[in-house]
């Protein structure tokens, strides 16, 4: 009886959410990145969710648009539109937990597109962050663990 109540705990836990960052996108798409093939290789082995917070879309479309082309800034947008990825929109909270990590790294600095993805991993309270930016995110203390999971 005790083994199945374990059991059923377990079936019940959330899967762990992951926030994606700007370059980790990007090295998915350009083949010519230097993460291109560690990132598709999580990709396609990843079963958790995986969210999009939306001050990255403008990072990752400026970035395709200047170095590989308006069509794959294009292809990318349509991409989102039609829901292959999980757009995560910022509200009022997470914006003054912004403007605080962004405070408190200010020396570092911290930008406000890196803040948004800690404020967003924050209020999902997932430690996970797929990045390809070892140097910011590995330095970050958010409020809900010691520090974040950095994937791939």
């Amino acid at each position: 009886m005790a083994g199945s109540a374990r059991i059923a705990l377990r079936l019940r836990t959330p899967a762990t959410t992951v926030v994606a960052d700007t370059g980790a996108l990007y090295a998915l798409i350009d083949r010519s990145d230097a993460w291109h093939a560690r990132m598709v290789a999580w990709w396609e082995r990843n079963r958790q969710p995986v969210v999009v917070p939306v001050s990255v879309l403008p990072e990752v479309t400026y970035l395709l648009q200047t170095r590989i082309g308006a069509g794959a800034e294009l292809a990318f947008v349509r991409a989102v539109a039609a829901g292959e990825f999980t757009i995560e929109a910022l509200d009022l909270d997470d914006l003054d937990r912004v403007a605080e990590v962004m405070d408190a790294y200010a020396d570092f600095p911290l930008g406000f597109v890196d803040a948004s993805i800690v404020a967003i991993a924050e209020r999902l309270e997932t430690r996970e962050v797929l990045t390809t930016d070892r140097r910011h995110f590995s330095a970050v203390r958010p409020r809900h663990a010691r520090g974040f999971q950095l994937v791939p």
